[in-house]
């Protein structure tokens, strides 16, 4: 039976779970369901709230009208920011779990999401330098940390049967905090109007207090968790940990940037029709809904027919769909840009799925021993999601270095074009040629 140590009113010890034995049948059905759904709905909670202030900075600069005198260009790297910091984040918030424990490391990190929500809503006014608003917006990183420590720790709780469907869930109700807070947006935009974008931050306040206070009063540290750093190392010179992290930055990569930067592109590119920031808030969240929406939907292709085989014809279609939106913008075409874009959206959400479950197809071929491969994959997990993160940078760097250069994004949209297609091949070659090593993980 699990053991734990509650906390009651006359005392500080932390729950402590001191016997979980999850592959157990009889010890899952009576007692580790129960205690795994609890972590599970406490851990999606948290990191949907750290996703939704890591995504901040997507809908405030909606906000950031003539009176803050910033330029477009200026916008991107006010989103690139917290995209790269929150990437950078990723590693050591993998190894937090096993350090501190899932519930204490949850309570810090979710308490960490008040400094960039309420810095957010003190300082964002006119006036307020540049230079203020960038160190606000690089804090807000501290956000994208969070979905690589609550992975490590529902990996964890759940037996090795049902870690595919747990991580599921746990990353798509994660995901949906960038749409979440694109409505957010919406909604103080449509009630207070553009002249209030603090209460957007405000709104989050009392989430974060929330968040840090669920998981303080019914989250549990499991016993020994232990982070294998050789193993990080032993991935870290694999080629495939960087073939794979290559096709997460094309997949999760566009699902984050695509999320930081939609609003700002409506707005640069169909200025007539997106004259006010509420209008373009409309529209902003629809993509990353359906994005977070439709990544198990990615897994599950992924299980019947080969994580490989979907990745390369997802490459494929994402190709398609940037093409579709390079057309919309020669042609200035809002109707065809959108559909094109929310395409993009859908590919890369079923993209994520599908990649994540070549991980461990990929080392079950390769190392003889199943425990063995289960110790690399989980590594190789932790280190392409952090890698892949970084695509959203070079989606908002794109995207900047294109409206400098020609005024609009098409410049980056034939460079996204060339990825996706470079991600195709390198699927087709390594993975699917019949005379491949790993054929049809």
């Amino acid at each position: 039976m699990t053991t734990v140590e509650r906390r009651t009113p006359t005392t500080t010890a932390p729950r402590r779970i001191t016997d979980w034995r999850p592959e157990d049948a009889t010890f899952w059905t009576a007692t580790g369901a129960r205690v795994a759904r609890r972590n599970l709905v406490l851990s999606i909670f948290s990191e949907h709230v750290g996703f939704s202030v890591w995504s901040l900075w997507s809908v405030l600069v909606l906000f950031l009208g003539p009176a803050y005198h910033i330029d477009p260009a200026g916008k991107f790297v006010l989103t690139t920011v917290p995209t790269a910091i929150g990437a950078a984040l990723r590693l050591p918030y993998t190894f937090a779990v096993a350090r501190f424990g899932g519930r204490n490391w949850t309570m810090i990190s979710a308490g960490l999401l008040l400094v960039p929500a309420v810095a957010a809503a003190v300082v964002i006014h006119p006036g307020v330098s540049y230079g203020t608003l960038l160190a606000v917006a690089a804090v807000a990183g501290v956000g994208g940390g969070n979905f690589a420590s609550s992975m490590a720790n529902i990996n964890a709780f759940y037996p090795q049967r049902l870690k595919g469907w747990a991580l599921g869930v746990n990353a798509g109700g994660g995901n949906l905090g960038v749409a979440v807070v694109q409505l957010v947006g919406l909604a103080v935009l449509a009630t207070a109007g553009a002249g209030h974008p603090r209460l957007v931050a405000g709104v989050y306040i009392p989430l974060v207090v929330l968040a840090a206070v669920g998981a303080a009063l019914w989250m549990d540290n499991l016993p020994g968790l232990r982070n294998d750093r050789r193993a990080m190392r032993d991935v870290a010179r694999d080629a495939h940990t960087w073939i794979v992290s290559l096709l997460y930055i094309g997949t999760f990569g566009s699902f984050i940037g695509f999320g930081f930067a939609f609003g700002q592109v409506l707005q640069v590119q169909f200025a007539a029709d997106f004259a006010t920031p509420v209008k373009a808030a409309y529209l902003t969240f629809l993509g990353p809904l359906l994005g977070s929406l439709v990544r198990p939907v990615g897994g599950r292709l992924a299980d019947r027919l080969g994580g490989a085989k979907v990745t390369f014809w997802n490459f494929a279609a994402m190709a398609l769909g940037a093409a579709v939106v390079l057309l919309a913008s020669a042609e200035r075409s809002l109707p065809l840009f959108i559909v094109g874009f929310v395409l993009l959206f859908v590919l890369s959400g079923v993209g994520n799925g599908s990649t994540y479950k070549m991980i461990p197809a990929i080392f079950r071929v390769r190392c003889a021993e199943e425990t063995e491969a289960r110790r690399l994959s989980g590594a190789v997990i932790g280190l392409a999601g952090a890698v892949g993160a970084f695509g959203g940078v070079l989606v908002n760097l794109a995207f900047r270095q294109s409206f400098l250069a020609y005024g609009s994004g098409t410049g980056a949209y034939v460079a996204f074009i060339g990825f996706y297609v470079l991600c195709a091949v390198v699927t087709r070659v390594v993975y699917l040629r019949r005379s491949a090593r790993l054929a049809g993980v």
